[in-house]
C-alpha cells in the first residue's frame, strides 16, 4: 500500500480514537445531568434543562463514539454467514458494503449539514421552556458524520490491504 494510505489510516485512527474516548465520558456527564434532575425535583425545583441537555449529550456520546466503535471493529454485525470467511473473502464483503455505508453516510451528512447552516442562519431554538439553541448539537452531528465517513475510507484501505496480503 502506498505510504499516503497508512499516513491517512494512521491520522484518521489516532483522531477517531481520541475523540471516541473522549465521547466515553459524555455518558458520566449526561448521567450527573440526569440526578442533578433528581435531585432538584426532590427539592421542588425542577430544572427545566435538564432533559433536553440529557438528550443532547446522549446524542453527542452515541455520534462521536461510532467511529471509535467501527474502528475497532465492535459494530453489530450479522456473524451467521460472516464468520465462517476466510480474512480476505471477509475484507472483499466489507469493502463492497462500505461503499454502501458511505453514500448512506453523505445522504445524513448533506441533510445534517444543511440543517445545521439553517439552525445558524435564523438562530434555531428548539420548542421548549428553555429553548435552547440548537446549532451545538447540529453542530456536532456533522462532525461525527465527517468523523465516520474518514472512517469508514480508512476502513476500506484496511480492506484493500488485507485483500492484497497486505497489513497497515
Amino acid at each position: 500500500m502506498p505510504d499516503w494510505s497508512r499516513t491517512y489510516v494512521r491520522y484518521v485512527e489516532a483522531l477517531n480514537y481520541r475523540v471516541g474516548r473522549f465521547a466515553m465520558y459524555l455518558l458520566f456527564v449526561m448521567m450527573g445531568i440526569l440526578l442533578w434532575s433528581s435531585i432538584t425535583k426532590i427539592i421542588h425545583l425542577p430544572a427545566i434543562w435538564t432533559l433536553e441537555m440529557a438528550q443532547f449529550t446522549l446524542v453527542a456520546y452515541y455520534l462521536l463514539g461510532a467511529p471509535y466503535t467501527f474502528q475497532l471493529d465492535t459494530n453489530v454485525r450479522m456473524d451467521l454467514l460472516y464468520a465462517r470467511q476466510s480474512p480476505k473473502t471477509k475484507a472483499i464483503w466489507d469493502a463492497i458494503t462500505v461503499f454502501v455505508l458511505i453514500f448512506y453516510l453523505g445522504v445524513m451528512l448533506y441533510g445534517s449539514f444543511g440543517s445545521m447552516v439553517y439552525s445558524f442562519e435564523v438562530g434555531e431554538r428548539a420548542a421548549s421552556g428553555w429553548r435552547p439553541y440548537l446549532w451545538p448539537i447540529k453542530s456536532i452531528i456533522c462532525a461525527s458524520f465527517v468523523l465516520m465517513i474518514l472512517q469508514a475510507v480508512a476502513h476500506l484501505i484496511r480492506d484493500i490491504a488485507i485483500w492484497r496480503g497486505e497489513e497497515i
